[in-house]
C-alpha cells in the first residue's frame, strides 16, 4: 500500500508542479564546472527542472571524458512568472566571472545561449547592466541555441548523490535515479545539501506548491525526517 501511495504522490507532485509547462522558458548556460551551477539554481523558487550537459561545440556526441570542443553547460526550465529571465541571467553573471581564461579549452567558458529572440534582447540589456558593475567588457560567448547533450547520469544532482542515506529515503519516489532528473524536490534538495535555502524555507515553498494539501503534507514530513 506505501508503494502504491508512493507513486500516486510523485505523480500527483510532478503533474502539479509542471501544470503550467506551456508557459515554461529554458534557459541554457555555462559557468565553470556544471555540479555547482545546478544546485544554485536548483534551490531557487521559479526554476522548476535542472539538468547539466555539454554544449556550444560541433564534434558529435560529447561526453564527460570526450568533450571535445563542447562546454559543461546547465540547462533550467523555469517559469517566468515566479523569476525573470532578467533574473536567471543577474544570476548566472554575479556568481562566476566571465572573463576567465580557457585553462582546459572550452570545457569551463563562460557560455550563454538564447532560445528565442526575447531573451537575445534580454540579454543585451543585462551585459549592459553586468558590465557596469563588473567595470569592464563582459567576454561570455553568446549565441543562438542548437544543441544540448545531456550528460551522464551520474553528474545529475551530483551533490544529492553524494548522500547515499538520503537517496535510499528517496528510493520509493525515485525507484531510478534517473528520474531525479525532471523532478523539482529533487533539484531542491540539490540545492539544500550545497548550502542554497534552509528547511524553513523549503517547507514554506512547497506549501505554495500548485499541488494537493495529501502531498504537500507527504513532502514536507518526508523533508523533515530525512537523514544526511
Amino acid at each position: 500500500m506505501m508503494v502504491d501511495f508512493q507513486q500516486m504522490a510523485i505523480d500527483e507532485i510532478e503533474e502539479g508542479l509542471h501544470q503550467n509547462d506551456g508557459r515554461l522558458e529554458l534557459a541554457t548556460f555555462g559557468m565553470g564546472c556544471f555540479w555547482g551551477p545546478e544546485a544554485r539554481f536548483g534551490g531557487m523558487p521559479g526554476v522548476v527542472r535542472t539538468c547539466v550537459g555539454f554544449a556550444g561545440g560541433k564534434e558529435p556526441a560529447p561526453t564527460y571524458r570526450e568533450m571535445a570542443d563542447h562546454t559543461e553547460t546547465i540547462q533550467i526550465q523555469f517559469d517566468p512568472l515566479v523569476i525573470s529571465y532578467a533574473d536567471v541571467l543577474r544570476e548566472f553573471w554575479q556568481n562566476h566571472y566571465p572573463n576567465r581564461g580557457n585553462y582546459k579549452g572550452r570545457q569551463y567558458i563562460s557560455l550563454l545561449h538564447y532560445h528565442t529572440d526575447q531573451q537575445r534582447q534580454t540579454i543585451e540589456a543585462i551585459q549592459k547592466e553586468m558590465e557596469a558593475q563588473l567595470g569592464e567588457a563582459i567576454e561570455t560567448e553568446i549565441s543562438p541555441f542548437s544543441e544540448f547533450t545531456l550528460a551522464e547520469e551520474r553528474h545529475q544532482k551530483y551533490y544529492l548523490k553524494r548522500y547515499p542515506k538520503a537517496l535510499e529515503q528517496l528510493s520509493g519516489l525515485y525507484p531510478e535515479k534517473e528520474m531525479l532528473v525532471g523532478s523539482t524536490f529533487a533539484a531542491r534538495l540539490n540545492g539544500f545539501v550545497k548550502g542554497y535555502g534552509t528547511k524553513d524555507s523549503l517547507r514554506e515553498e512547497i506549501a505554495q506548491w500548485s499541488i494537493g494539501e495529501i502531498e504537500k503534507d507527504f513532502l514536507t514530513k518526508l523533508f523533515s525526517k530525512m537523514k544526511w
